[in-house]
């Protein structure tokens, strides 16, 4: 009896290690059930429903629900939901929500989403969030977002769903009033996700989306630094102007800046981008400050600036139009220090054996918005093409730094990019966010360990590869 426990207790033993080393590759394990959910509203068409749920089944979904209710009920839905899952009883691979309702309902999702943060069944597994207008009025035709997503999942299996969107995105992006729209993601996932039929350990396969920006033509970077009272970001600044040159950027550097000064030179940077004799291919924009309770950016002189206020600046910049235009912000975006949470519904010998490490509570989402344009939700950009934005922290938290190192967020990213300078920008910041969430962060004012994550904003429609 005693040597059958322990061939058991040895057999969990490797099964525990398979699982974490495949997640130490970057890359999920999806071996549990995949369950998609419709929530929608009467309002919707029935024909979007259907390609919805043909979508899912492409994808590979077995489970596909649907529930309808006005989107004032969708939070009390989604408790339903997350209480089925956890009443399961083990560990699922995948899940997929989609939000279907009236074009401009849907503004506020957040609360929806991080309700399934706390599904204990989904703990360390990707959760899709697919926000969509049914009705008449929005920016997209939900049906051509659908139809080229399942399209291209079902033709290149190999892909992650980070570029089958930035190849839908480039498929499905409107032009309107001179200016280009497009869905938006919002990811914190930690690795690549694949939903199509191909095993995650296998080699990755060589062939990749075709179209990458071109970067042949000059590339400029402006760092706006509060160092004042903010001991570390001296390390961020030096670490990212070396690699910022590295990578062929001519970098400026403003320290201090006012609210009002944030402004102002990202006006004077806009201004030399359009008054630059030869063609700009790049822009990239480093924040680095205090941030308010709500996101704020706040200047030495403690005033508040929002940083998409920034963002629609650079956005009006007529020699960038199509061209990628990057924001790094480090910065904390409220004061919620993430205690991290730990695996529920695990067999006990999985348990005992080893303690996993916590994960950060909003890591592991995909977020898509469709009809971006049409959003207001704090914290988003509305849709404008061409996008990259990295936030140093979710949606309500802090953001760390070591006095002595520098943010783990900068730091990580310098060390990454530098390994592989010519991989894909949006693959290679999912690694970032891998490495960040497996840190455990104790700071002087807090005696218990917390957890960070990464969020990115992206409305890019092509490869971003700044190594050629």
């Amino acid at each position: 009896m005693a040597f059958l426990v322990s061939g058991t207790l040895r057999m969990a033993s490797q099964i525990a290690g398979a699982r974490d080393s495949l997640g130490r590759k970057g890359k999920y394990n999806l071996q549990g059930p995949r369950v998609a959910l419709t929530l929608s509203s009467p309002e919707v068409s029935a024909s979007t429903i259907a390609v919805l749920e043909d979508v899912f089944q492409t994808l590979g979904f077995e489970s596909c629900q649907r529930r309808e209710a006005s989107v004032q009920d969708f939070l009390r839905e989604l408790t339903g939901f997350r209480e089925q899952l956890d009443a399961h009883g083990g560990p699922m691979g995948c899940v997929l929500v989609a939000l279907v309702g009236p074009c401009g309902q849907l503004r506020q999702p957040q609360q929806l989403v991080r309700e399934l943060s706390h599904c204990g069944a989904l703990w360390g597994c990707p959760k899709v969030f697919l926000l969509l207008s049914g009705t008449s009025g929005g920016a997209h035709k939900p049906g051509a977002f659908l139809t080229s997503l399942g399209e291209l999942c079902g033709r290149c299996p190999h892909w992650s769903l980070l570029q089958l969107l930035t190849e839908v995105f480039c498929r499905t992006a409107e032009e309107s009033s001179g200016a280009t729209y497009c869905p938006v993601l919002r990811s914190s996932l930690r690795g690549a996700l694949c939903l199509g039929d191909v095993e995650p350990w296998r080699p990755k396969p060589e062939h990749r989306p075709s179209a990458q920006y071109d970067l042949s033509g000059a590339r400029a970077a402006l760092f706006l630094a509060v160092i004042r009272d903010r001991p570390g970001a001296q390390h961020d600044v030096k670490a990212l102007g070396d690699l910022c040159q590295t990578l062929g950027f001519k970098t400026t550097l403003r320290t201090d800046p006012t609210a009002q000064a944030f402004q102002e030179e990202l006006a004077r940077f806009r201004e030399q981008l359009d008054t630059h004799k030869d063609p700009v291919s790049c822009a990239l924009v480093a924040l680095m400050a205090h941030g308010g309770p709500q996101g704020q950016l706040l200047g030495a002189d403690g005033q508040e600036v929002q940083p998409e206020a920034l963002v629609q600046e650079l956005n009006c910049c007529g020699a960038l139009r199509g061209c990628p235009k990057i924001f790094l912000l480090q910065a904390c975006r409220g004061g919620h220090r993430d205690a991290g949470m730990g695996p529920k519904g695990r067999p006990w010998f999985w348990r005992w054996l080893q303690a996993p490490p916590a994960i950060p509570s909003h890591a592991d989402i995909l977020q898509i918005d469709v009809d971006a344009q049409g959003s207001s939700s704090r914290g988003s950009t509305p849709g404008n093409s061409d996008i990259l934005m990295v936030y140093a922290a979710t949606e309500g938290c802090i953001a760390y730094r070591d006095e002595e190192k520098g943010s783990d967020f900068i730091q990580t990213l310098v060390e990454v990019l530098r390994t592989d300078p010519r991989g894909d920008l949006l693959e290679l910041l999912t690694e970032v966010n891998r490495q960040v969430c497996e840190l455990d962060v104790l700071g002087p004012d807090c005696d218990e360990r917390r957890k960070a994550c990464l969020e990115i904003y992206s409305s890019l429609r092509r490869r971003l590869c700044l190594q050629v």
